[in-house]
């Protein structure tokens, strides 16, 4: 059968999913999604792995897409992170089986994909994204989709997307902030973005930004005229988003509690994501937010959050007539609703920056200019400077570690194969050889055990000889007697 292409793909394939649950790190596994399918969404994305992890390690596959096979799970949409095509593509064939599409992440801004030179950070590689693009379309039986952050600049966006378009991406999902927009610096996602980057591709494009209900998903494609619409933060909230309810967090709680005792995860993802459920509450009651934190079993987390459920129904029967929710919230906050991140601090503002567009100097940028002085650096940097007073917090100062010749890690500095320590580990291993900069030492311990191994021989050899000779001798004694 031929691979779909474009509005084919999406509509036959994703069955013109319009509401869409995002990739997110650790936060749409198997269970959330499930739970995100049973309230409205028609098409879910895996966290983002890495692709070099992906292909070397087989637990890692199995943990992350290789599991408990769930038909209820499609259509479904791998998401990699990756900067080498070959090793992208590798990947993505091992992945292909198990979902509908490949996706590329070309939209993740945080500080941990800078270092890894992949997401957002590969925006103003055309060259290289160009390969990836065409080599995963040639190879992959699976559609390539790709998941990208806007420009400041609206045509240069435009010109991007036809650049990803043009090199075989099949689909894709615009989220309509820069890669400086991110924690308090995030700002409004620029619809006017996506709109442009719709009119300009003849792929189908997915809106993502400024999602918190149902009406904003309905504003977005009237607005836009996207074909889909993905959300995050919102359906973390409210797994009930696109339904358009606004639930009960314990009912949300204690349903997506039961699928994970069906499809186990981490436990680290599952409080998270009551966190992120009783975000509201666990501000009023501080003491069970701080149990949820140190809780050590599945068991003990349904155990907070039938406590929390208890306090919550015990204000319900409290509460007087006509009560209005507090802290400025739409609903109360035992009620699943959005979450606003507040904006830049005050301080930010006084300097002349507006958070968002060209003026900002968010705290990174000031501890970055101005190392000298100690009140524009984070109190952690504050506490390394008194303990080291000479400590410097300048980037340009920093030394430049040189790359793995072989992923890209950086490098150790004595490593006699110019590779990370994952790589050469492999290779020493394969051509019996050593690396003492990483202190592997097969080719030692290898001609070491041979010479155990002869010297146990050596041993033996005597042993053999001293029982050959009183053979002998016993033969000729006997020999004697029967000659006389």
């Amino acid at each position: 059968m031929p691979k779909l292409r474009g509005e084919a793909f999406w509509r036959e394939t994703l069955r013109s999913a319009h509401y869409v649950v995002a990739p997110m790190v650790d936060q749409s596994e198997l269970a959330w999604r499930l739970l995100s399918r049973r309230h409205g969404a028609q098409l879910c994305y895996t966290p983002m792995l890495h692709a070099q992890v992906f292909l070397r390690d087989a637990n890692y596959r199995r943990e992350n897409l290789y599991g408990e096979a769930c038909p209820e799970d499609r259509p479904l949409i791998v998401q990699f992170c990756a900067n080498d095509p070959e090793v992208f593509v590798q990947a993505a064939l091992l992945a292909q089986d198990y979902c509908d599409a490949i996706d590329l992440n070309l939209g993740c801004p945080q500080m941990i994909a800078k270092r890894g030179h992949y997401g957002a950070f590969l925006q103003e590689e055309w060259d290289l994204l160009q390969r990836m693009i065409l080599l995963a379309n040639e190879k992959l039986s699976v559609p390539i989709t790709c998941k990208i952050r806007v420009f400041p600049d609206i045509d240069k966006t435009v010109k991007y997307a036809q650049m990803l378009e043009k090199a075989g991406c099949q689909l894709l999902t615009v989220h309509g902030r820069t890669k400086e927009q991110k924690g308090p610096l995030a700002g409004v996602a620029s619809w006017e973005h996506i709109q442009a980057v719709r009119k300009a591709v003849n792929i189908p494009v997915f809106a993502n930004g400024n999602i918190q209900c149902l009406s904003d998903v309905e504003e977005c494609i009237r607005k836009t005229g996207v074909h889909g619409v993905m959300s995050a933060e919102g359906n973390l909230h409210n797994p009930a988003l696109f339904e358009g309810r606004n639930p009960l967090v314990w009912e949300m709680a204690e349903e997506y509690l039961e699928i994970v005792q069906k499809y186990p995860c981490p436990l680290s993802y599952v409080r998270a994501h009551l966190f992120k459920l009783w975000h509201h509450t666990l501000q009023v009651y501080q003491q069970l937010r701080e149990e949820l934190a140190k809780v050590k079993t599945l068991e003990g987390i349904v155990d907070v959050n039938r406590e929390l459920k208890l306090r919550c129904q015990e204000e319900i029967a409290n509460q007087k007539e006509g009560e209005k929710p507090k802290e400025g919230l739409p609903f109360f906050h035992w009620i699943c609703q959005p979450y606003i991140r507040p904006g830049p601090k005050e301080r930010c503002r006084e300097n002349g920056d507006s958070g968002t567009e060209k003026g900002v100097r968010g705290k990174r940028a000031l501890e970055e200019e101005e190392d000298g002085n100690s009140e524009l650096l984070s109190k952690n940097k504050q506490k390394k400077k008194l303990r080291n007073p000479n400590k410097s917090f300048d980037p340009s100062l920093k030394p430049k570690y040189a790359k793995c010749d072989q992923c890209g890690n950086p490098k150790g500095t004595k490593c006699v194969f110019n590779m990370c320590r994952g790589c050469c580990k492999k290779r020493a291993f394969k051509e019996v050889a050593d690396c003492p900069g990483h202190g592997l030492l097969f080719k030692t311990k290898y001609e070491k055990s041979l010479s155990w191994q002869h010297s146990q021989k050596g041993i033996q050899t005597p042993e053999i000889s001293q029982r050959g000779d009183a053979e002998v001798g016993e033969t000729a004694v006997l020999k004697e007697a029967g000659d006389s």
